[in-house]
């Protein structure tokens, strides 16, 4: 049965987005036939990471909550965009990146019901054997209903202060929300820092299970959102931990 993942921070900036594309590729390393929704509509992105130019996108998500297609007519076969044979699949449902239907959405919005039933159409229509949600930071109507409709959650925080108080409230309403599976993801942590202090100290504060704590790479920086990281650095240490975090999902 389909699991429905939902990556989330409270705050921009935490590498949700990069975390998203390389737990899907990871995921589709194994065999696993992988979709990813961008939900993140206001600043969209992830495409980036899949070298999927926006003159390939005859139709992004936002034409399908407008009602112009079908969800599944959004979806884009990105396997072969990711530099590595892949033994599963990467299907890819962009949000648009025209600023006139960025400033449409949050003029006008959309109905959120629409995403449930997408998420639905999606997995039964390309057979998925996950779905993997990559919202927008912080909480609004959309976001809480992937969280909702979510079996995991995936939260990436930094070992930051602002970061700290903004999971704190993520993690309370996700409880509310009766998520099945919640998972912490520590992210650019600086090398100075004992990862295994951090993983307690962070387990501690939410009595929540760390999956992983990845350190600040200067290689991911330097790569620049220009491909999938895992992929191109398979031995670093963000990779390992990255594969811990796939293991516990998959699980």
């Amino acid at each position: 049965m389909a699991k429905i993942i939902s990556v989330h921070s409270f705050r921009g900036g935490t590498g949700k987005s990069n975390t998203t594309a390389n737990l899907a590729c990871l995921m589709a390393m194994e065999g696993k036939r992988v979709g990813i929704v961008d939900t993140d509509i206001q600043s969209p992105g992830i495409h980036v990471l899949f070298n999927l130019d926006e003159s390939e996108m005859e139709h992004s998500l936002n034409d399908y909550l407008w009602g112009k297609c079908s969800i599944n007519d959004c979806a884009y076969d990105v396997t072969g965009h990711v530099g590595a044979e892949v033994k599963g699949q990467i299907y890819l449902i962009p949000s648009s990146m025209k600023a006139s239907e960025i400033a449409r959405i949050m003029r006008e919005g959309y109905d959120v019901g629409l995403l449930n039933d997408g998420f639905q159409s999606l997995v039964e229509g390309l057979k998925l054997d996950a779905l993997i949600i990559d919202t927008h930071p912080g909480l609004n109507e959309e976001t809480l209903l992937s969280i909702a409709v979510s079996d995991i959650l995936v939260i990436i925080m930094r070992p930051d202060q602002q970061d700290y108080q903004g999971t704190s409230v993520t993690v309370e309403v996700a409880r509310k929300l009766d998520v099945p599976k919640m998972f912490l993801v520590v992210n650019k942590t600086p090398q100075v820092l004992d990862p295994e202090d951090v993983r307690q100290r962070v387990e501690q504060t939410y009595n929540c299970q760390v999956a992983a704590v990845l350190p600040h790479s200067d290689e991911m920086m330097i790569l620049a959102s220009s491909g999938i990281f895992s992929l191109q650095y398979p031995d670093h240490p963000v990779s390992r931990g990255l594969k811990d975090v796939v293991a516990l999902l998959s699980s």
